[in-house]
């Protein structure tokens, strides 16, 4: 399946001049959504994960059902003042400004296998930010999976040699 055909450029989105890569088609669509998370899944291959970790809020669309599928937890990565419980942050740079990520402190063990799940790898800011977090955490992470890549952004190189897989890449 072209995946490429469910995904949709929006113009000056969430600022002028970036293009924003619109997945919703994808997950109306039972047929698509149904081949990307078992194609996703497949990303994995034989890794063994423990849990799956996903970004606030597009990463919590597939990340729980990988996790589900991989035997695995998930834990979500979110925007700050979201999570009620004891929180460590981090603050990062996107494409067009600066953000910042909370994890639970609790939510990550020493020496679990985390595998990283968000919609888009763009410049890198968002899943580099979320690895230092689970890394911080005592986590070890063995993948990052992406539905999309934008390539040109070069968001790979940001991410310390971690195994990168996406679905579909720009």
């Amino acid at each position: 399946m072209d995946f490429k055909n469910y995904v949709r450029d929006i113009q000056n989105f969430p600022i002028e001049g970036i293009t924003f890569k619109d997945i919703t088609p994808l997950l109306k669509d039972k047929t698509a959504l149904k081949a990307a998370s078992e194609a996703m899944l497949e990303l994995v291959g034989n890794v063994e994960v423990d849990k799956v970790v996903g970004m606030e809020s597009r990463g919590f669309f597939f990340a729980p059902l990988l996790a589900s599928c991989l035997d695995a937890g998930f834990v979500p990565v979110r925007k700050p003042g979201k999570l009620p419980y004891k929180k460590v942050r981090k603050v990062y740079a996107l494409e067009y400004g600066t953000d910042a990520l909370e994890i639970h402190a609790d939510s990550i063990e020493k020496g679990e296998r985390i595998l990283i799940h968000d919609d888009v790898l763009a410049t890198g800011g968002t899943a580099k930010a979320t690895a230092e977090l689970i890394e911080g955490l005592g986590g070890i992470v063995v993948q990052c999976n992406f539905l999309l890549e934008l390539k040109f952004l070069n968001g790979a190189a940001k991410l310390n040699g971690y195994p990168v897989k996406a679905l579909v890449q720009y």
